[in-house]
């Protein structure tokens, strides 16, 4: 039998155990990315709890998978301040740019976990944010197959 498949003591069934999320290297996170990683492990904490309760197996094996992966990376971040320095884009930081066709975006440099970029956030190792960091309001910076300007660097 493949090793995929683990025998449970009371009942006998076999059921598919879920491999671990890949964790990333890249372990920076905001204040706030912090407290976004606490509410998701409060939230998986409580839901493996009623999963538990209500004997089902398949949902105790993705939440559990899914502690272990915040679980690690809680115990691993690093928590960066915000920028009290707006002469440059650092982590943390929401910079504005203007692209050629005259379109204005503006992102918040943060962590990983936390980077979603229909909401305005970008993971600092996302290839944009490598672009924009250390950069000043003035500075050129590719964007796709085309530049962007840097307007405004706050926090």
């Amino acid at each position: 039998m493949s090793r995929a498949f683990v025998r449970e003591a009371e009942g006998g069934e076999a059921f598919e155990d879920l491999p671990d999320r890949a964790i990333s290297p890249h372990h920076l996170v905001t204040p706030e990315g912090l407290a976004q990683m606490d509410a998701a492990i409060e939230t998986l904490q409580q839901r493996l709890t009623d999963a538990q309760a209500a004997g089902d197996k398949a949902e105790v094996a993705r939440l559990s998978r899914d502690l272990r992966y915040w679980s690690a990376r809680r115990v691993s971040a690093e928590v960066v301040p915000p920028p009290t320095d707006t002469a440059h884009v650092r982590f943390g930081a929401r910079v504005t740019f203007e692209r050629e066709d005259g379109r204005r975006q503006s992102y918040r440099i943060v962590g990983e976990d936390e980077a979603d970029p229909a909401k305005g956030s970008l993971s600092y190792v996302s290839p944009l944010a490598q672009a924009l960091m250390g950069k000043e309001v003035g500075d050129v910076v590719p964007v796709g197959q085309t530049t962007a300007e840097i307007v405004e660097i706050g926090v």
